[in-house]
């Protein structure tokens, strides 16, 4: 059986990865800011560089996976948040674990959005995220518009992994992202609910082929399939689960 670590782990689609994985028999290293093995917060620095340290310490052959699900979606948290969280909070984490899964020829998976092409990029937000210059990128986030910084950290996720797939790729690591449209879980079910976004939750979904959003285990499907053995040819993809929304809003984008 594999040795998989995660964060996110405690609810929603990290709560049913931890569920699916366990259920196969595989030994997990769990993380998030509660109800972990290792509890922290991933906005900072000082959390992120802790559960490197602790992971590699738990892990002394390796690991054969890395899932970051760690993220806060947007208006459910201040946007300089989001930035610290979905982009640094992940990419640091690949980064530091990057040995340990080079031992096992492991495979990471990131978790993008099917709403990160909804909106132009800020090019020098972009720019910052890449180059991986945190206080630049939060100094920029400061003047970037209110409630796209979900949707541009998600693309960024993309673009580093697009960048960054030969040279994990040559260490044998092989590196996917996940891109779901709406999905039911404990952060996303008020959005549904709410005055300001159910009516844009019901825009999406009428755009959606499926019409109706996602179960958490159906991305976690996706997951596990980039995970798999099924999946060994299979780099620097972007895999979207969102019931046909992007190929039907971006039908000449291939």
């Amino acid at each position: 059986m594999a040795i998989y670590a995660l964060t996110g782990s405690a609810s929603g689609i990290g709560a049913a990865l931890t569920t699916a994985l366990a259920a196969e028999g595989h030994s997990l290293i769990t993380v998030d800011i509660k109800d972990a093995d290792i509890i922290a917060d991933l906005t900072t620095r000082e959390g992120r560089e802790a559960v490197i340290s602790s992971v590699l310490e738990m892990a002394p052959d390796g690991l054969d996976g890395f899932i970051p699900l760690a993220g806060l979606g947007g208006g459910s948290a201040p946007d300089l948040l989001i930035t610290r969280l979905n982009y640094f909070g992940t990419v640091e984490l690949v980064e530091g674990l990057r040995p340990a899964l080079a031992k096992k020829s492991g495979a990471v998976v990131l978790l993008c959005s099917n709403s990160a092409p909804m909106i132009p990029a800020d090019e020098a937000f972009m720019q910052s995220l890449l180059e991986g210059d945190e206080e630049k990128a939060l100094e920029i986030a400061e003047n970037v518009a209110a409630g796209t910084h979900y949707m541009l950290t998600k693309r960024a996720l993309n673009y580093w992994m697009r960048h960054n797939i030969m040279a994990y790729g040559r260490e044998g690591i092989r590196m996917n992202a996940v891109a779901p449209g709406p999905t039911l879980t404990p952060m996303t079910r008020p959005l549904f609910e709410s005055d300001e976004y159910a009516p844009i939750m019901a825009s999406l979904l009428e755009q959606t082929p499926s019409n109706r959003a996602a179960e958490a285990e159906e991305i976690v499907s996706c997951i596990m399939f980039l995970l798999s053995p099924g999946a060994s040819n299979v780099y620097g993809t972007l895999l979207f689960s969102d019931g046909g929304y992007d190929a039907h809003v971006r039908p000449e984008h291939v």
